[in-house]
């Protein structure tokens, strides 16, 4: 009896140590991914912190960007009205002064 106990105990003593083994490699396992979770935070929070800034000169950017490029348009509107006018001069010189061209013309040849 008395070996069947010691038996019984020892047994249980090795499942025991067993399971005090897997334990430790489990602690060991979550101590490493708790080390690298630490260190993605640290990494995130490093590249996220300034974040917030980062888009708020961004938008100012752009805002600023937006009002040049419609100070631009503006100009281009101008230009393209000043070659319009040009254009329509021409057509209204050429329409009621059409000798006068074909005189200046023939001057410029026998030049």
């Amino acid at each position: 009896m008395i070996i069947l106990v010691t038996l019984i105990n020892t047994l249980i003593s090795v499942i025991l140590l067993y399971v005090a083994w897997r334990v430790c490699q489990l602690k060991q396992q979550l101590a490493y991914i708790a080390d690298r979770l630490s260190a993605y935070e640290s990494c995130t929070h490093a590249a996220l912190n300034k974040a917030p800034e980062n888009i708020y000169l961004s938008q100012q950017n752009i805002y600023n960007l937006r009002q040049r490029n419609q100070a631009l348009q503006i100009q281009i509107q101008q230009v393209r009205q000043i070659i319009s006018l040009l254009l329509l001069g021409r057509q209204i010189w050429q329409r009621y002064f059409p000798k006068l061209e074909l005189i200046s013309g023939k001057r410029t040849v026998a030049k």
